[in-house]
């Protein structure tokens, strides 16, 4: 109580002075036309924007529950699509089973998932998302952002499962050229997380700078057709057999975080009849 008794007794004049002033100031505005109008309109301004900044701050706040919404919106158009293609597909051909799938190879759902851990700057990097078994994820489903190729699921826990990066050196994604169907490996170098190699593009096929890049659907990782990056440039010694192809990727590994991951239904099928025709050349 003293240490306050103190402090007002020393700044009570500057308090004074303050009080007087406010009061001034409201003596003049309150009782002159053009002082008033310019104070609320000076005050209005200010509150307005305050409100915007307000406004901007809740909406950067809101931004990764949005973003998740419409990850999980663009999954189910995906899948709403899928079912519409097909659909399309069976009445062209007169077959009124729509059970079935007319390309059984296009027969693919879409899950949503958060990624929750990115590395980019690592020789081998991996990703961590936020789905796991109890969603239906499975090892070796392929996963894609809104650009392009991500990676693919390594492991999965119950809710959580961990992807092998295309920014992974033992990742090979088999891809080809949109413009004329060649195909060939992709896979990272371990430089520059913007770009990878592509391999296996004889020397007598024709290229050009900026060549759309997308996934060939030769696996059951990927459907065809899925972006992977653009030719950024390319070169053939004399003497060499391929081109050695630098490749922009679609995907901005730094900046991503929402996926989909691709569950081919009937992968296991196809596999292993595959499987089966290997065994049986090897006996």
């Amino acid at each position: 109580m003293r240490k306050l008794l103190i402090f007002l007794t020393r700044y009570s004049i500057v308090g004074l002075f303050l009080l007087l002033e406010i009061v001034s100031f409201a003596l003049f505005v309150g009782n002159e036309r053009y002082p008033k109008s310019v104070f609320f309109s000076s005050g209005n301004a200010v509150i307005s924007g305050l409100y915007s900044i307000s406004s901007h701050v809740t909406d950067f706040f809101k931004l990764r529950s949005n973003n998740q919404e419409l990850c999980e919106e663009n999954a189910r158009l995906k899948n709403r699509i899928t079912l519409l293609e097909n659909r399309l597909a069976l009445e062209q051909a007169g077959l009124a089973d729509t059970t079935r799938f007319v390309n059984p190879e296009k027969e693919t759902t879409f899950v949503s998932a958060r990624i929750i851990h990115n590395t980019t700057n690592r020789m081998r990097n991996y990703i961590t998302l936020n789905r796991g078994a109890s969603d239906g994820i499975r090892p070796d489903m392929g996963v894609v952002g809104p650009q392009g190729v991500v990676g693919i699921v390594r492991s999965t826990s119950e809710r959580f499962s961990t992807v092998i990066s295309l920014l992974n050196p033992i990742m090979q994604v088999n891809c080809k050229i949109k413009r004329n169907n060649y195909n060939g490996l992709l896979r990272w170098n371990g430089k520059d997380y913007r770009y990878a190699q592509l391999t296996d593009i004889p020397r007598h096929v024709s290229l050009y700078i900026g060549d759309t890049i997308v996934t060939s659907g030769l696996t059951t990782t990927f459907p065809e057709g899925i972006p992977v990056g653009v030719i950024e440039n390319f070169m053939l010694n004399e003497g060499d057999a391929f081109y050695s192809i630098q490749v922009k990727l679609a995907t901005d590994f730094r900046s991503i975080s929402n996926v989909n991951i691709i569950n081919y239904k009937n992968r296991d099928e196809q596999r292993m009849l595959e499987n089966l025709n290997e065994s049986d050349e090897t006996r």
